[in-house]
């Protein structure tokens, strides 16, 4: 892989410097020990706004992950996992009947 500590930029496409309260580097550094972007917001009185503008962006992504499939495509699959767990539960069925005699 060797992306070792880019993994988090990677992930986000924002550096450490940027990223609002991952990066451990900076404690120590500042009095709260925040990254400097958390730092500014707290010092420039910007943090209820901040915070009423995080409340107003969605949590979920807007479009699914994964596509869609059409009503065949779902049908065949519950048709399938449909049959295997018929054999699964005739297999049972069959280790009860030997267990039983």
């Amino acid at each position: 892989m060797g992306y070792r500590y880019r993994w988090m930029f990677y992930l986000t496409g924002l550096p450490g410097w940027l990223r609002f309260g991952f990066s451990p580097g900076w404690i120590g550094r500042s009095p709260t020990g925040l990254p400097p972007t958390a730092q500014w917001i707290l010092q420039s009185g910007l943090l209820p706004q901040y915070m009423q503008w995080i409340q107003t962006v969605s949590p979920a992504a807007p479009y699914p992950i994964v596509p869609q499939m059409s009503k065949e495509q779902e049908r065949q699959i519950l048709e399938q996992q449909a049959k295997a767990l018929e054999s699964q539960l005739e297999a049972l069925r069959k280790r009860l009947e030997e267990l039983s005699k």
